[in-house]
């Protein structure tokens, strides 16, 4: 082995080559537009398909859900069962119901084929080819004497009784006074629903999970949906929600004037 000294003319200063630097810059850059790129389509998928945090702005649901609280929204399990009485859905308003487009939040009171009648402030459902069964409802607002809000027939028509369509479901808030539901534009088709609430994520110290009511006297209903989902209801939905922050609002849905 030859020792060759070092050229007096080319001072080694210790540097190396920089001809590279450029690639790996590039080479840095496409990798943080792929890792963004990556985590807003998990986002999107997550939001459009799996669940969705809203948050709400509106009495009706009082005293379960209270205004400025955050919840989660399940997308997907309604894909692969029923919704079922007792359930507390996030859903777009019906035709004709201005609302600014901003969904409504109701807790499921009739399924299809039910008919739900409304007497002496109370709620009765009747089963398709069962027995009459008067609501035993612990939910439903009470008032500042501990007396349970009456459930009376809404303007403009005073309609109490309703035979609950196939593929449809009649909805009303817990704040029964206040609620604009199915009193006042009748049973809801289940293409308007965008998910069953799952959670409510904040304020902090009242996080839990809705649990679903039961009963007594109406049959439990469970299973895949009455009808099959739809290649619409897999695509996203167009943005008809108005946001706060990284959640959507929901619309008061007070009783109109």
């Amino acid at each position: 082995m030859t020792y060759q000294s070092p050229d007096p003319a080319r001072p080694d200063t210790g540097e190396q080559p920089t001809a590279t630097s450029p690639r790996r810059s590039l080479g840095c850059a496409l990798e943080i537009v792929e890792t963004l790129v990556l985590t807003l389509v998990i986002y999107l998928l997550i939001h459009n398909f799996v669940a969705q945090p809203f948050e709400v702005e509106q009495t009706s649901m009082e005293p379960t859900i209270l205004s400025r609280q955050y919840v989660l929204i399940d997308k997907i399990s309604p894909h692969f069962t029923n919704y079922q009485r007792g359930d507390i859905v996030v859903f777009n308003p019906p035709a004709g119901v201005s609302q600014g487009g901003v969904p409504f939040i109701k807790r499921v009171i009739g399924l299809p084929g039910d008919t739900v009648s409304l007497e002496n402030g109370h709620v009765y459902v009747t089963p398709a080819g069962g027995s009459r069964v008067e609501l035993v409802e612990p939910y439903v607002f009470k008032d500042s004497n501990g007396k349970t809000q009456s459930t009376d027939p809404r303007p403009p028509d005073l309609q109490t009784t309703w035979v609950v369509p196939a593929n449809s479901y009649f909805v009303m808030g817990d704040h029964r006074l206040v609620s604009e539901d199915s009193r006042v534009f009748g049973p809801i088709s289940r293409d308007l629903i965008i998910g069953r609430a799952l959670l409510r994520y904040f304020p902090i110290d009242q996080i839990g999970i809705f649990t679903r009511p039961t009963y007594p006297g109406l049959p439990e209903v469970n299973g895949v949906p009455s009808s099959p989902a739809s290649s619409r209801e897999w695509l996203p939905r167009a943005p008809v929600l108005a946001y706060a922050g990284s959640s959507a609002t929901i619309q008061a849905s007070m009783a109109r004037p």
